[in-house]
């Protein structure tokens, strides 16, 4: 069984930094990854994601960086330059197989997810 989980989120200041990592074990193959995020009372949003190519939603490109080591089924997102309206639970997903322009935002394309860890920005 697959199982992500993510670490690294924490309460920072707007304009700080900070580093989310998700590692998962159990998985063999060609995979994707990507982070959504979830905020009180809103839906699940996608943030960005790592196959082939990269990919980031218009709110946080320019300031998140997201990358993999392979070696050790991880994923990074480095968010820098955040702002309070980043404030939410960040979410590691897994899909197996290829992600492409047209699938990398969807949720339902993913076939595993982490827990989820908190991000805090105040202002």
């Amino acid at each position: 069984q697959v199982q992500p989980v993510e670490s690294g989120g924490g309460l920072v200041q707007a304009g700080g930094s900070l580093r989310l990592s998700c590692m998962f074990s159990g998985r063999t193959g060609y995979y994707g990854m990507g982070w959504f995020r979830q905020a009180p009372g809103k839906e699940r949003e996608f943030v960005a994601a790592i196959s082939r190519s990269t990919f980031y939603s218009d709110a946080v490109n320019g300031r998140f960086t997201i990358s993999r080591d392979t070696a050790k089924n991880t994923v990074y997102l480095q968010m820098n330059t955040l702002k309070p309206e980043d404030t939410a639970v960040y979410y590691c997903a897994v899909k197996v197989g290829l992600i492409t322009t047209t699938t990398a935002r969807l949720p339902r394309v993913y076939d595993y997810w982490g827990q989820g860890t908190q991000v805090t920005v105040s202002s």
